[in-house]
C-alpha cells in the first residue's frame, strides 16, 4: 500500500520541483513562472495536474472543458435576473425584449429572468430606466458550461425492462423511498426511452393501466398518456370524473416531464398500498401526459437544449414553432401581442395553429362528448419559479366563480409541498407579469409576456374543469431550465405529495362545484343537495379537522 502511494506521489513530487525552477529574475511572480514552466514542460504539467486530481478530485472551481459544438452554440451567453419594482419598469423591459428579440427565461412579481449575450448587456441597459442599473445580477454567467454540465448520460434504451421495473416493487417502502433505486429516475430520460417505459407499465399494471396517444405532432411523433383508474362497467350513466397531469409543452423543461413520469409512477405503485389513492382512483381517473411537445422536446436532445416551442412551420422561414402555453381558444391572445413568429412567446396567427394544442383539446373535447368524461381538474407543470398559479392567466380584471375555492386548494398545494422537502411555492394568479398593474387596470403598457391562450384557462373554461393549476417547479433561478438530475427525486417527491393533497381534497369535498354560466350553482335532477358556498366551507373545515386528527 505504501508502495503504491509513494509510485503516485513520486511523480507529483517531480513535476513540483520542476514548476519551481525559474525562468527569469528572482523579482518575476510565481504565477508567471508556473506559467513560463507550463510552456517548457507540457507533459510534466499535465502528469502532476492528473496526479492530484486521480487522488483528491477535480478541483471544485475548475471550470469545465466545454465540448466546441456547445461552446460555440452558447457562446458567450449568460442569464440575467433584473429586479422589477414598477409597471414603468415592466413596460420598458418590455419593449426591450422585443426589440433586441430576448428570451425571458422567468418572470414573476419579483423578478424577471432573461437569456442573452454578454455583448447584449449594455444595449439593454441603455434601453432600460435609470433605476435598472443597479437592480440586476447574473444568474448563470457562462451558459455554454452550465448547458455541458446538465447533459444527461443516460443510456437507457436497453436497460429500462420488466426486470428492473419489477425489481423496483418488490420493495413495500413508499414510491418516494423506492426512487432511490429507481434506474429511471437517475437520470433525464429521452423521449423514446419515456414511451418504452410508459408502455411496459401498461404491460405490467393492465387492469388499471392504459397506455393510450391523444394525438399525432406536427412531425408525426405520439402524444404519448397513461390513463391510470379502475374501469368503469359498460352502461354507467354516472361520467367518469377525470383529472388531467400535462408536462413538457416547453420542450426545454425537462423537469416538468420527468415529474409527470414520477406521478404516473407513483400513483401506480400506490395503488392497494395507500388508502387515499386506491379511493382516489376508484372514483377518478387520471391521465398523464408527460410530453404534450415531443418535438420540441426531442429537439432538446439533439440539437437545441434550450429550444421551447414546437417544431412546427410558421409563416416565417427562419423561425420555426408556436408557445403551446399561448395557443389554447380561451381568450387567445387577448393583449393583441403575438405578432412575432420570433418571438418565444409567439401562438401563431390564430387560436389552436399549434398542431399540438388543437390535438390535446379535441382529444379532451371528444372524451366528454363519446366516452363519458367529466373533466375535474387540470395540473400543467412547468419550470421554474416554485409557482402554484391558479386561473385566469388573460387577465386579473376577472376572477374565476370558485376563486375561494381555488385559493384554499392552491395554498394546501404549497403547505404540503413545503412539508415534503421544505421548499417554498407561492401562490398567486397566472395573469401576474413581472409586476401587477398600477395604471387602473387599462393594461395600456406593454408587459413582458403576453397573455391568453394557455391551457389552464381553456380547460376551466372550455371544460368546466373548476380545479385548473399550473405549477412551475424546481428552482429559482440558479439553474433555471438546467435542473441537474440530482433534483429528480426530491422535487417528484415533493410534487406527489401535493398532488395527494389535490385528491384527498376533491375526495372530501366530492370536489365537483357545478356552475353556471353567470356562476351560480347549478341544481341538477336527482341531487339531494348541491353544495352552497358555506357548505363547501364546512367540508373545507371538516376536511382539515381529518387532516389535524391524522
Amino acid at each position: 500500500m505504501k508502495l503504491g502511494v509513494a509510485a503516485c506521489v513520486a511523480p507529483l513530487l517531480f513535476a513540483s520541483a520542476v514548476s519551481s525552477i525559474g525562468t527569469g529574475p528572482q523579482t518575476e511572480s510565481r504565477a508567471t513562472s508556473v506559467h513560463g514552466n507550463t510552456r517548457l514542460f507540457p507533459w510534466l504539467t499535465k502528469l502532476r495536474d492528473g496526479t492530484v486530481e486521480a487522488i483528491f478530485g477535480r478541483h471544485p472551481h475548475k471550470p469545465a472543458v466545454v465540448p466546441g459544438p456547445i461552446r460555440a452554440q452558447y457562446a458567450d451567453q449568460l442569464v440575467l435576473r433584473l429586479n422589477l419594482s414598477s409597471a414603468a419598469d415592466e413596460e420598458a423591459l418590455g419593449r426591450a425584449v422585443d426589440r433586441l428579440f430576448l428570451d425571458v427565461w422567468s418572470y414573476t412579481q419579483d423578478y424577471v429572468d432573461i437569456r442573452l449575450g454578454k455583448n447584449e448587456v449594455k444595449p439593454l441597459l441603455g434601453l432600460l430606466p435609470q433605476t435598472l442599473h443597479s437592480s440586476y445580477s447574473v444568474l448563470i454567467p457562462d451558459l455554454a458550461a452550465a448547458v455541458y454540465r446538465s447533459q444527461s448520460s443516460s443510456e437507457l434504451e436497453q436497460t429500462i425492462t420488466p426486470e428492473t421495473i419489477y425489481a423496483d416493487l418488490e420493495s413495500s417502502e413508499t414510491p418516494a423511498v423506492r426512487a432511490g433505486e429507481n434506474l429511471f429516475f437517475q437520470d433525464y430520460q429521452p423521449l423514446p426511452v419515456i414511451i418504452r417505459w410508459m408502455r411496459l407499465l401498461e404491460a405490467m399494471f393492465p387492469s388499471y393501466v392504459r397506455y393510450i396517444t391523444i394525438g399525432k405532432s406536427f412531425e408525426d411523433r405520439d402524444i404519448p398518456a397513461l390513463r391510470v383508474g379502475l374501469p368503469v362497467a359498460p352502461g354507467t350513466a354516472t361520467a367518469r370524473k377525470t383529472i388531467v397531469v400535462t408536462g413538457g409543452l416547453h420542450g426545454r423543461e425537462w423537469i416538468s416531464t420527468t415529474s409527470v413520469n414520477y406521478l404516473a409512477w407513483a400513483f401506480i405503485t400506490s395503488f392497494g398500498k395507500e388508502p387515499m389513492i386506491t379511493k382516489l382512483l376508484e372514483h377518478f381517473d387520471i391521465v398523464f401526459i408527460p410530453a404534450v411537445n415531443p418535438d420540441g422536446i426531442e429537439y432538446t436532445w439533439n440539437v437545441d437544449r434550450l429550444w421551447r416551442k414546437t417544431r412546427q412551420q410558421t409563416n416565417l422561414r427562419y423561425c420555426r414553432g408556436y408557445d403551446l402555453d399561448h395557443a389554447f381558444g380561451f381568450e387567445w391572445d387577448r393583449t393583441g401581442t403575438q405578432n412575432d413568429p420570433c418571438s418565444e412567446s409567439y401562438g401563431g396567427e390564430h387560436s389552436f395553429q399549434a398542431l399540438e394544442a388543437m390535438r390535446l383539446a379535441e382529444w379532451a373535447k371528444n372524451q366528454t362528448a363519446l366516452n363519458n368524461v367529466n373533466f375535474v381538474g387540470l395540473l400543467d407543470l412547468h419550470s421554474y419559479s416554485q409557482q402554484v398559479l391558479l386561473p385566469y392567466s388573460y387577465t386579473c380584471d376577472v376572477d374565476p366563480p370558485n376563486l375561494e375555492n381555488l385559493e384554499e386548494l392552491a395554498a394546501g398545494i404549497a403547505k404540503a409541498i413545503r412539508l415534503s422537502n421544505g421548499e417554498s411555492y407561492s401562490v398567486t394568479s397566472a395573469c401576474k407579469g413581472a409586476v401587477t398593474m398600477s395604471d387602473g387596470g387599462t393594461g395600456s403598457h406593454k408587459r413582458v409576456e403576453p397573455r391568453g391562450g394557455s391551457a389552464i384557462d381553456w380547460f376551466y373554461h372550455e371544460l368546466r374543469a373548476h380545479f385548473s393549476y399550473q405549477i412551475k417547479l424546481r428552482d429559482t433561478g440558479a439553474y433555471g431550465f438546467l435542473l441537474p438530475k440530482e433534483h429528480i427525486i426530491p422535487t417528484g417527491e415533493e410534487i406527489f405529495d401535493a398532488m395527494k393533497y389535490f385528491g384527498d381534497y376533491l375526495l372530501g369535498n366530492n370536489g365537483i362545484e357545478h356552475l353556471s354560466a353567470a356562476g351560480d350553482v347549478e341544481h341538477h335532477p336527482g341531487e339531494a343537495e348541491t353544495k352552497t358556498d358555506a357548505g363547501l366551507e364546512m367540508d373545507g373545515m371538516e376536511l382539515r379537522r381529518r387532516k389535524s386528527r391524522r
